[in-house]
């Protein structure tokens, strides 16, 4: 997620608000004129445009507002995605999408939720934003269709080895119930039929069926994983000299599956304008408590894009493997020290820093100081 700023419009100017609130068959409509007028809602059936429309020229009259005004929309991102985004802004309104984590709530214990009273809220908050109040929500900046379709091959990726790992362990945890203990240079061809449990007999002829059926599966998984892998692999092939996937491939440390999730979570697409924004999309950030005579550090918070948390910090590990000369990591032996603690709490900061170093690289070219490019 990242800031972005609001196109400023004047409280005079004649603007037709709407905030939808999404679902699988309904869609509400909270619709306003601005300042001065009372919100209401309005319900739709899921993409039926032709039936937004009526509800908007019903609104239209209510508030007084001619037709050449400008409609402002937003929407809480989430199953969706971006297409109906496309769809609006092809309509021509000014549409926002919404980090629904950003959106301030009524602090009781119990308070109302329902798609209706959301959508008020959206609508309201929505003239405040456009209106000039700052700091109202946290806006997502939306990928191109192609950056978004391109996203799919790396996150099938991590859910294709997260799938295997899991298809393993399951394995192991068979094998533990039985006592057996087979290492992974024993597993080739059919190991589970010749393998013994605790007394030293075979294991039972169900569990053996079952590994089997696990077994398969892995291997259609394994499968899957090489086809994607290779279609990544195509990809830097296929790539300019001069391109983002190039220049970070070309970096030791940095593989083709790292840069392939760096570059589709977004670090060229979101055209970040400096480190900060960098940062707040990765997140690592201290979360300070500070209240009267109470002050504690809550360690770091949890806020930021999971995908590029998981990579950058594979990478910073790496980094310390493949470039011990470069100044990242002189910098971080030096702060850090060969204490296990402090080195695990410092590769988070070593994570952010890298990270920052590579987006400056892959936008502009400039080489990590010290840093040691592939032959």
């Amino acid at each position: 997620m990242a800031t972005t700023r609001s196109e400023f419009r004047s409280v005079r100017e004649a603007t037709l608000y709407v905030g939808l609130e999404l679902s699988k068959k309904t869609w509400k409509l909270g619709l306003s004129g601005g300042f001065g007028t009372c919100p209401y809602v309005r319900s739709v059936p899921s993409g039926d445009f032709a039936a937004i429309d009526r509800v908007l020229a019903r609104a239209r009259q209510q508030f007084g507002i001619g037709p050449e005004a400008a409609i402002v929309s937003c929407y809480e991102a989430g199953r969706d995605g971006f297409w109906i985004h496309r769809a609006l802004t092809a309509r021509g309104w000014a549409n926002r999408v919404v980090d629904s984590a950003s959106i301030e709530v009524n602090r009781r214990q119990r308070r109302t939720k329902t798609d209706r009273v959301d959508a008020q809220k959206l609508v309201t908050m929505l003239v405040r934003a456009c209106c000039g109040e700052p700091d109202v929500w946290r806006e997502v900046r939306v990928p191109t269709a192609a950056a978004e379709a391109a996203r799919h091959r790396s996150r099938e990726r991590t859910a294709l080895t997260k799938e295997h790992s899991r298809a393993w362990n399951q394995i192991n945890s068979w094998l533990a119930t039985c006592g057996c203990q087979v290492s992974v240079r024993q597993r080739t061809g059919a190991w589970w039929t010749t393998a013994r449990d605790w007394q030293g007999a075979r294991l039972p002829a169900p569990v053996q069926q079952r590994i089997a059926r696990a077994i398969a599966r892995l291997r259609v998984i394994e499968e899957q994983i090489a086809t994607v892998e290779a279609t990544q692999a195509a990809a830097v092939a296929a790539a300019p000299a001069d391109s983002a996937l190039e220049r970070l491939v070309r970096v030791r440390g940095v593989a083709t599956t790292s840069a392939s999730v760096l570059l589709d979570e977004g670090l060229i697409w979101r055209d970040f304008q400096n480190r900060r924004e960098i940062g707040g999309l990765l997140g690592f950030a201290p979360a300070k408590y500070n209240s009267g005579a109470a002050e504690r550090d809550q360690g770091i918070s949890r806020a930021g894009n999971r995908r590029l948390q998981s990579i950058s910090i594979q990478l910073a590990w790496n980094w310390l493997r493949w470039q011990p000369t470069s100044a990242l990591t002189q910098w971080y032996l030096a702060k850090f020290g060969v204490h296990r603690r402090s080195r695990r709490i410092g590769i988070v900061a070593l994570a952010r820093k890298l990270l920052i170093a590579l987006w400056r690289y892959a936008t502009t070219g400039v080489v990590p100081e010290g840093a040691v490019l592939k032959a």
